[in-house]
């Protein structure tokens, strides 16, 4: 077979090397051309400056005795460089003591020459006399004309692309002809060398070594190929250990779901564990079907089969990665791996897996509906050992069946734990529909006027059984079921009700603050949802202050930004909460349409005793002041904490110290004892805050 020479891999490499090494010499080219220019330009000027600083002296002499004839002569001394287009030589106030000038020169790159440096480049030197008196006589000035500079360029730059490419070529023709001698001549003598093999026999004939070659990617290939020739002399005795390796993996896998089985999982258990160690927790969940034997007695054990490939399948399909087995007949593992909050995910895992099992499986036309039941032991709590860690989780699931539990801890302390708070997320959602919560409100002071200037409006659970429940237990949980919408939008319209209540009773200078989760910030809505409350309660937008904090907007800053943007386009003002305990940066602060901020009271509570507090303090109020931004400082406890935030510019507070979260009621009497006309001191007010 004769190889036409356009389809010759030496020439096709030669077409790419030629057209790569022009494109190549064009890029290099171009890149020194633009380079010479920026130098060019730099010649200009230090050209200009040497002939400034020459006839400087000159120059000063004649404009001190006012000597037009000597002028004239440094102007005519200037004019003897024929790139000087204009120059002058006088006072700005006064009539030049002399000037002169020229026409550009007409060159025929012109054109080009002016983009790159300008028609002309102006210089001045302003003429001073000798020292001690340094007294100002006036300016010399030149303007020069760049056609001469742009002619050498335009020169350069030809030499520069004609010398690039042709480099390009030349190394393009060198890479053929080493391409042709060392690769296309030995690819044809192996390509004879195949034509000759028989098929039926192909290890009877080995494809000769060239020479030179033995140690390059040409002798590797030749020696693979006879290896490979060689290869297919054996393929039986390659088919029965590939067979081998099919009947070795069967033994690893159930037959019937194609998981992992027994021997499997606790392998790959010993794997994670290993890697797990000292650094995550592992868990193990064990899922037994309820009353499974029942089922196949019913629909026969063909229909328990699929059912449990069905199973199989539910199983897998999890929001997160997990390794699934079965441990034998309606049991299957599940390995949870690198969990940050170990207890807290399994438990969501094993609440997940018992609500895709309950919805009824679809088998051969037959619906079926099965229960579950899950045991779950974690690494490294309950134990180091691959199997006895199936075993305990096995015991964790058998216990839980005794006990009628969907799932269970195998240890008693952790599902006490979880119970308790997937208790608290149930009631929680109920608490709203029962009346169970309600707002309490604590008063925010002006520090310069000492009045209420407004109330920050905090909600409260109060459970039937358990008393008050705290905020900082609550309000996560809310957050990760979502139910923060629904019962952030009621604390919402709530506080703006209460607000125009007061409005009504005179109080019309009061503001309200109100918490917006960074759940709720993702709302498509929120800003809709804003505006209809302020129209609702018929409500002066500056009195609803919306508070957010770092970690709430720092999740997505864009997404932050357009939401913030929109909610401060209805005039609601917008608050930084909590602000250094995240990201405090200065670069946010300046995208976002903050109205205020509010100084976290973790650092307020020690600003007397801890110096790095105190250091923060007073750099948060310093960087309000800059951005022209209110601060207000949270957990204002002693006088001390007051006087020392007035004292550096601190604008408002809120803590113990002036009332505790109140109800309405008691809010307005706080802000009756604290107006101007009450003649009771604020040490007596304090007494009756609660």
């Amino acid at each position: 077979m004769v190889i036409e020479k356009r389809d010759r891999l030496s020439f096709k490499l030669f077409r790419v090397v030629l057209a790569s090494a022009c494109l190549v010499g064009v890029v290099l080219s171009g890149a020194q051309i633009a380079m010479d220019s920026l130098t060019s330009r730099q010649a200009i000027d230090e050209h200009a400056q040497k002939v400034l600083a020459m006839v400087r002296d000159p120059a000063i002499q004649a404009v001190y005795s006012l000597d037009r004839e000597m002028a004239e002569q440094v102007i005519e001394g200037l004019f003897e460089d024929p790139s000087v287009r204009f120059a002058s030589i006088g006072h700005p106030a006064e009539e030049m003591l002399a000037s002169k000038q020229r026409v550009l020169n007409n060159t025929p790159y012109r054109w080009l020459t002016d983009k790159v440096f300008s028609p002309e480049r102006s210089y001045k030197v302003s003429l001073y006399g000798k020292l001690p008196y340094n007294e100002y006589y006036g300016d010399l000035q030149i303007i020069l004309d760049t056609a001469v500079y742009g002619s050498e360029f335009i020169n350069r730059s030809a030499i520069i692309f004609t010398s690039g490419i042709l480099r390009a070529m030349v190394m393009a023709i060198v890479l053929y002809m080493i391409f042709t001698w060392l690769v296309t001549r030995p690819l044809t003598r192996v390509a004879q060398s195949l034509a000759h093999i028989n098929p039926d026999h192909p290890g009877g004939i080995k494809i000769p070594m060239i020479a030179g070659n033995e140690k390059n990617e040409l002798g590797l290939w030749i020696s693979t190929v006879n290896q490979l020739l060689e290869s297919i002399e054996r393929n039986n005795s390659k088919f029965q250990s590939a067979e081998a390796n099919v009947r070795q993996h069967l033994s690893q896998y159930d037959f019937l779901t194609r998981l992992p089985n027994r021997i499997m999982l606790q392998r790959e258990l010993q794997r994670m564990l290993t890697e797990a160690r000292n650094k995550h927790h592992v868990a193990i969940l064990c899922c037994g079907i309820n009353d499974f034997k029942s089922i196949n007695e019913q629909h026969s054990y063909k229909i328990g089969d699929d059912l449990l490939v069905e199973i199989s399948s539910r199983l897998n399909d999890q929001y997160i990665p997990v390794l699934v087995g079965r441990l034998g007949g309606d049991q299957f593992a599940i390995i949870l791996d690198k969990l940050q909050h170990p207890s807290e995910e399994a438990a969501d895992l094993a609440q997940n897996i018992i609500s895709k099992l309950k919805a009824p499986l679809d088998i051969k036309g037959r619906k079926i509906t099965i229960n579950a039941t899950l045991g779950i032991v974690m690494f490294p709590e309950d134990g180091s050992n691959p199997e006895k860690l199936l075993q305990k989780a096995e015991q964790a699931m058998t216990l839980a069946k005794s006990r009628g539990n969907s799932f269970e801890f195998y240890d008693a302390s952790i599902d006490s734990a979880i119970r308790q708070r997937k208790r608290l997320e149930r009631e929680l959602a109920e608490a709203l529909t029962k009346g169970q919560l309600h707002l309490e409100f604590q008063p925010q002071i002006n520090l310069l006027s000492n009045q209420v200037a407004g109330a920050e409006a905090l909600l409260r659970w109060t459970h039937p059984e358990q008393g008050e429940i705290s905020p900082d237990i609550f309000i996560p949980l809310a957050e990760k079921s979502d139910l923060i919408i629904e019962i952030g939008e009621w604390v919402l319209d709530q506080a703006c009700a209460q607000l125009r209540e007061w409005h009504l009773q005179g109080y019309s200078q009061l503001k309200m603050a109100v918490n917006l989760s960074a759940t709720q910030l993702k709302q498509a809505n929120i800003s809709e949802l804003v505006m209809h409350n302020l129209k609702k309660h018929q409500l002066p937008p500056h009195t609803l202050e919306l508070e957010v904090t770092e970690t709430g907007i720092m999740e997505d800053l864009q997404a932050a930004a357009v939401t913030l943007e929109a909610i401060k386009k209805s005039g609601v003002l917008l608050s930084l909460d909590d602000f250094g305990t995240g990201y405090s940066s200065l670069s946010y602060l300046r995208q976002l349409p903050f109205d205020k901020i509010k100084i976290d009271k973790s650092f307020v509570q020690e600003i007397i005793d801890n110096q790095d507090d105190s250091s923060i303090v007073r750099t948060i109020i310093q960087l309000g002041k800059s951005l022209n931004l209110p601060v207000i400082a949270e957990g204002i406890e002693t006088a001390q904490h007051e006087d020392y935030l007035i004292q550096h510019g601190c604008q408002g507070g809120q803590g113990y110290f002036y009332c505790k979260p109140v109800p309405a009621e008691a809010f307005i009497t706080y802000v009756k004892l604290c107006s101007p006309l009450s003649s009771i001191s604020r040490d007596e007010s304090l007494a009756t805050p609660n």
